[in-house]
């Protein structure tokens, strides 16, 4: 079905096209990433790649009039006048300007008018990263919060990891489900070394993208036109990346295989013992051109993540100045997981003519999980002797409990979800016309067996004691915590669907306009949610160098398998769509600062959030509260600034403020207190029992991701006189987040993680230069087109992080809250060549 129609179009009225294609340099040869080349007087335009290459088709027979233009560079314009079906190859080189772009500035105005983020795919192979996952380039953006530098995980304005968007070449991206931290993570989908375009966006994103309420990144995979290949390696893996096309230039191939270890990393974590993770991924595109309007592509991954560990003991000092704290640990047994993932997509791309453009696609996703341990571990609380001028300073002086705890878990998730989806673009030189429509079908087989013992001096812990509404004969009873039991399969499907008009105006298409409306229907709870999407945006005659936006919107999110599954492992089939309305509003401003460009983004907003599903986040895992309901917002800026601090290499600055918090439909608790005016608190003795009460309705609380302010920056430089000896610099400061004990009461949640600091850095030394290449007398090296070699130093300032708590009790029932902190300082060397 899906080949037939759009060789059924071929019947359609033809019109007559060209096309041309070259690549952009700057006056050394450099390829330049990010170039607008466009047809002036018209919206047909595109920008470079990461390797300055460009593909533009435009109308035969008649003159048109090129445009080329660059933050930073002189605008360059170009007649051409192309016969019907010809292929010209149009190479250019722009020279370094500081002017402001004039009022003929051709802009990349979907990004620029969108509010999307465009960022170059070479910053990943600069950027000094533990993960060496894509998606580290985001954490540094605006919006974006982070505390786990050992996960590609990232939450946006607010949001939870779950409710952000991942496209690869419009096919949407899903990931294991079971994953609990980020030692057990594996690798990300998006395969930085295959990709050649990036867009971004944090919020108040068109109609044409999915149903999810925070952000959307939209990434496109290269498509080669030679043969050649990257190689990477490090301590903490490697990758391999082949392409090439054939004679005819019909058919060309991307693929890339990647392997990560992260072992040495893993050393330097508290608990100590075996780690054996290892994590394999192989992903492969294809694209083909079955006639010159018709164009098969195909996007391939097979993804293998193993994680095993036998700890042997763990050592955490925690507290105050005021009460110092060691938390020590003896361990017995292992943790084995593996989490095995496979995605194919399909996609037919016809141009019926200059005008219409008619896409079909369908893909499949399937992923089997487990997740098996049984960890017993011995533990020992103390108190560290505190005075300075003791002999046995920062020593034991004397224990507060000993125990054991007991985790236990045979969990396995098997999971399938396949979808058909047809798009279309009509495109004119006054507007654009597009639109959407897709079926999914999802099969989940879910079983959990999972519960934690906690033994204190020979007693149980819980230790209940004689509270009101509980007897005698229950205090005999052994309880085990956070268990869970269940065994799931379910089945359902869903409709979506989308149209959307976008249309520039005034007599310099000053205006902007992008007006859509989404669609979806839920077959498990039989539920349809609607609503618009809008954006405009204003370019002010009076200064072409300032551009302002508001966007507004219904961004629905129907509830998926994770949302479904209650935190006591039962299914909520009656879960509703969570909803968040954006209210958005910004501007970008390009500016001259040490006779170079600059480009400042400031954003506002405000998301009104109901019918949501409450969570607790342990480490990375997500666990809803399905059973309840809950209305909030998020509201906050941000602002980031990028340019050439250093001339020939970007940097940037990003500074987010956030504040986002929820009420929970019908929460409410009681404070005990005994005749003496005591608050009583479950597990300790009182001389008097409870003789009052009173009723607390708790209201908004901060939601799990409320970090207040972010700070991140990565900076570029070089030394003047050996530019090929560089340095990349990596800063994130974010305050803390939300967490509290364990259970399902989220009023329970008021304390903070301290603030998250992190500074990693490398250092890089370019051993065979792209851009000027020389004659060695190596026949080998002469092969090469590049070689780079880097020294990166993680956790520079050796900063104790933590990312989540285990807690621990004492024989009063005392919880202890003792951090789980992340890696510490690590040197990591890489080696880069390209062929």
């Amino acid at each position: 079905m899906l080949l037939i129609l759009p060789a059924g179009m071929s019947v359609l009225a033809q019109a007559q096209h060209a096309m041309v294609f070259g690549t952009v340099t700057d006056n050394k040869g450099k390829p330049i990433f990010g170039v607008n080349v466009a047809v002036i007087g018209s919206s047909t335009g595109t920008v470079t790649d990461s390797n300055g290459k460009y593909t533009l088709e435009i109308k035969a027979n008649e003159a048109i009039t090129l445009g080329f233009s660059f933050i930073g560079y002189n605008i360059q314009q170009l007649v051409v006048r192309l016969n019907e079906n010809e292929k010209r190859e149009l190479n250019r080189m722009m020279e370094q300007g500081s002017q402001i772009l004039p009022a003929v500035e051709i802009s990349d105005t979907r990004s620029r008018v969108t509010g999307v983020t465009r960022i170059n795919p070479k910053t990943i192979q600069q950027l000094p990263t533990v993960s060496g996952s894509f998606e580290d380039v985001l954490k540094t953006m605006p919006g974006v919060v982070t505390n786990n530098e050992l996960s590609s995980q990232y939450n946006v304005r607010g949001g939870s990891f779950d409710e952000n968007l991942v496209y690869v070449n419009d096919f949407e991206i899903y990931r294991p489900f079971l994953v609990r931290s980020g030692q057990q993570e594996g690798l990300s989908f998006i395969n930085s070394d295959m990709v050649s375009n990036v867009l971004f966006s944090a919020g108040g994103f068109e109609a044409n993208y999915g149903d999810k309420m925070s952000s959307v990144l939209d990434v496109k995979y290269r498509k080669p036109t030679q043969f050649g290949g990257s190689a990477n390696a490090s301590l903490l893996g490697g990758s391999l990346q082949l392409e090439g096309i054939s004679k005819n230039k019909k058919l060309n191939f991307l693929s890339g295989i990647r392997y990560k270890s992260n072992q040495y990393l893993l050393k330097s974590l508290e608990t100590k013992g075996e780690y054996k993770p290892s994590f394999l991924d192989f992903q492969a595109t294809i694209n083909y051109a079955i006639t010159q309007k018709t164009e098969l592509n195909f996007l391939g991954n097979l993804s293998r993540n193993k994680f095993r560990v036998v700890p042997s003991s763990r050592q955490t000092d925690f507290g105050t100045i005021n009460q110092a704290l060691r938390l020590s640990i003896y361990f017995d047994g292992q943790e084995v997981d593996s989490y095995g993932t496979m995605m194919g997509g399909l996609s037919i791309t016809h141009y019926a003519d200059e005008h219409l453009k008619l896409k079909f696609l369908t893909s499949a996703f399937y992923t089997d999980e487990r997740e098996t341990f049984d960890i017993l571990g011995q533990y020992y609380l103390d108190e560290l002797e505190r005075d300075l001028g003791s002999s046995e300073f920062g020593e034991t002086a004397f224990n507060r409990g000993v125990g054991s705890l007991l985790d236990h878990a045979r969990n396995s998730l098997n999971a399938k979800v396949i979808n058909g989806e047809h798009r279309g673009w009509y495109h004119t030189e006054q507007s654009d016309f597009s639109w959407g429509i897709r079926f999914q079908a999802e099969h989940f087989k879910d079983q959990l067996t999972e519960w934690k013992y906690i033994d204190s001096a020979g007693y149980s812990l819980p230790h209940p004691q004689n509270l009101p509404g509980i007897n005698g004969p229950y205090n005999q009873q052994i309880i085990l915590q956070d268990v869970l039991k269940s065994q799931i399969e379910l089945s359902t499907y869903r409709i979506s669907g989308f149209v959307q008009y976008e249309k520039a105006f005034g007599e310099e298409k000053t205006y902007w306009l992008n007006a859509g409306w989404r669609l979806h229907y839920y077959g498990l709870n039989n539920e349809s949610v609607t609503g618009p999407r809008v954006i405009f945006s204003w370019k002010p005659a009076w200064r072409k160098n300032l551009l302002f936006r508001v966007s507004s919107g219904y961004y629905y999110q129907p509830p998926f398998f994770r949302e479904l599954r209650n935190i006591d492992g039962l299914l909520n089939r009656e879960v509703k769509s969570q909803r968040s309305i954006h209210i958005v509003a910004g501007n970008d401003y390009q500016f001259l600062a040490f006779g170079r460009e600059f480009k400042l983004v400031s954003e506002f907003y405000y998301k009104k959030l109901d019918h949501l599903v409450p969570y607790k986040i342990e480490n990375l895992r997500i666990r809803y509260l399905s059973d309840q309901t809950s209305k909030g917002y998020a509201a906050g800026a941000d602002f980031r600034i990028n340019g050439e601090f250093v001339p020939g290499t970007e940097s940037w600055i990003s500074v987010s403020l956030l504040q986002t918090k929820e009420d929970i439909t019908g929460d409410y608790y009681y404070n005990y207190y005994n005749s003496d005016g005591e608050k009583i608190i479950p597990g300790y003795t009182y001389n008097s029992k409870a003789i009052d009460s009173i009723r607390i309705e708790p209201g908004y609380l901060p939601r799990p991701t409320d970090q207040r302010l972010t700070f991140s920056m990565f900076f570029q430089d070089y030394i003047p006189r050996f530019p090929t000896w560089k340095v990349h610099l990596s800063l994130i400061y974010g305050t803390g987040l939300p967490f509290g004990p364990p259970g399902r009461n989220r009023y329970n949640d008021v304390l903070r993680i301290p603030d998250y600091r992190r500074v990693d850095i490398g250092f890089s030394k370019i051993l065979i230069d792209e851009e000027n290449p020389r004659v060695s007398r190596l026949k080998w090296v002469n092969k090469l087109k590049a070689c780079w070699v880097s020294l990166e130093v993680f956790n520079l300032l050796q900063v104790s992080n933590a990312v989540s708590y285990l807690w621990v009790a004492d024989i009063t029932n005392r919880y202890y809250a003792v951090p789980n902190y992340l890696s510490a300082r690590t040197i990591n060397l890489r080696l880069g060549v390209k062929f």
